[in-house]
């Protein structure tokens, strides 16, 4: 385990105003379609966490040469669909599921062989989904066992599109297999069965890419062209979503977070705190290229438990960590059903925050699928985050309505997705300390 650990004293708030790092997603999907871009883009707003970091450095590695012109702004010299060349060695995707799967779709449309491999919490992760559709395609690509990392990608003459439906609704999923179709002969089409975060398939129109989108499927030719251009990458709702639940839960807050991306596939958490009674203000909307763009405004609010609503929990699956300590901090029952994907994010998320908040004095009910959250009072305790970046944020806010100190154990995989998360909290409020 990491010795990295947060301290959190009772006493804390959240109020002011702030920007957050740029969108995780955003980053990862800027980087891969500039790379394979025809010309030059320019990349404002890029994460600069360790997660992203990797991906910029999977393409660094296959021959991609950027200049960096200060941490959050990249100039990227695209190579084109053809133009990658076959990496020295593994290319390692550090605790990134979304860099890892997206890649392997890229890397099996290649002439040349490669490996993705991952850290610990990634090399437990599963990627049979990917396998599946990718080897429909005609793909060679072999993983453990067990279907987890290391990956192995071999060249193929070719890969075939394919018309393929989604058994679990996954934007990682989904994504694999249109960035694959952009290798593929003929055209790939992905149906959802529940519409996910449509990140993908908004970056490719901003690369000038021909994609059709109709309903619930999205289609696309392959071997097109890429055209270089400028992104900006907006705030990170996912990362937004700790600050605004701190705010919620904390007396008298008002909270304004500028220039987050608000994309509608996106919003879950969003619809489930204003059901819970949540006062949250969408202002200023603009867009950043084809992402909507907005300031949020959160008011400190009375929040009740709810039966969470099955169709928001796809758009809100990042966000449940937090979610939770909302309904702790909720007067009345929380019930979430359907969710059985929070199981293979990375770490259980269902069993590592019903263990967490139990040790925090909160009665919950652990479910198959989901959990049970008693509203309550939090006290003092240590927490094992499972070296889970969203675990070790959320139960950070719960100190907000503690009664004792609070220490997250395991906290080094915050820099995967928030780099300066400590510091943001800590100008607005939070009794933090990092040791």
């Amino acid at each position: 385990m990491s010795t990295e650990s947060f301290r959190l004293q009772p006493g804390s708030y959240c109020s002011g105003e702030t920007h957050i790092p740029g969108d995780k997603s955003i980053s990862h999907r800027a980087v891969m379609l500039a790379s394979l871009a025809e010309g030059e883009s320019e990349v404002r707003g890029f994460l600069p966490s360790s997660d992203c970091e990797a991906t910029l450095s999977a393409f660094q590695n296959m021959g991609v040469l950027f200049d960096r012109v200060d941490a959050t702004n990249i100039r990227i010299n695209g190579v084109g669909l053809g133009g990658l060349r076959e990496p020295g060695n593994v290319l390692d995707m550090g605790n990134s599921g979304t860099a890892m799967r997206l890649m392997a779709g890229i890397l099996c449309g290649q002439k040349f062989s490669s490996s993705l491999i991952g850290d610990a919490s990634l090399s437990k992760r599963p990627m049979q989904r990917i396998q599946i559709p990718l080897k429909e395609m005609g793909a060679d690509i072999t993983s453990e066992k067990n279907y987890t990392p290391p990956l192995v990608i071999h060249p193929v003459n070719h890969l075939n599109s394919i018309q393929y439906e989604l058994p679990v609704p996954s934007a990682q999923v989904k994504s694999c297999v249109l960035l694959a179709g952009l290798f593929a002969q003929g055209k790939t089409c992905v149906t959802e069965k529940a519409i996910t975060r449509d990140h993908t398939e908004r970056m490719l129109q901003s690369f000038a890419y021909p994609i059709e989108v109709a309903r619930n499927t999205i289609c696309l030719q392959g071997h097109c062209k890429l055209r270089a251009g400028s992104i900006n990458v907006p705030g990170d709702l996912s990362s937004a979503a700790f600050l605004i639940v701190a705010a919620l839960i904390s007396k008298y807050a008002e909270l304004t977070i500028r220039k987050v991306g608000i994309n509608p596939t996106r919003d879950g958490f969003i619809k489930i705190l204003r059901e819970m009674g949540a006062r949250i203000e969408i202002l200023n909307q603009t867009y950043f290229g084809k992402e909507p763009v907005a300031d949020i405004v959160v008011h400190n609010s009375e929040l009740h438990g709810i039966n969470i609503p099955l169709d928001l929990i796809a758009n809100s699956i990042d966000e449940f960590p937090i979610l939770f300590i909302a309904a702790a901090c909720a007067k009345g029952v929380t019930n979430l059903s359907g969710a059985q994907e929070l199981r293979v994010k990375e770490s259980d998320r269902l069993t590592t925050m019903a263990i967490g908040l139990q040790a925090l004095g909160i009665e919950v009910m652990e479910k198959p699928d989901g959990i049970i959250i008693n509203g309550g009072q939090f006290q003092g305790g240590e927490i094992d985050s499972g070296g889970d970046h969203r675990i070790a944020m959320a139960f950070a806010m719960a100190s907000i309505c503690a009664k004792g100190d609070i220490i997250v154990r395991d906290t080094v995989n915050v820099a995967t997705s928030f780099p300066n998360f400590v510091e943001i909290s800590a100008n607005l409020g939070l009794k933090i300390s990092q040791y």
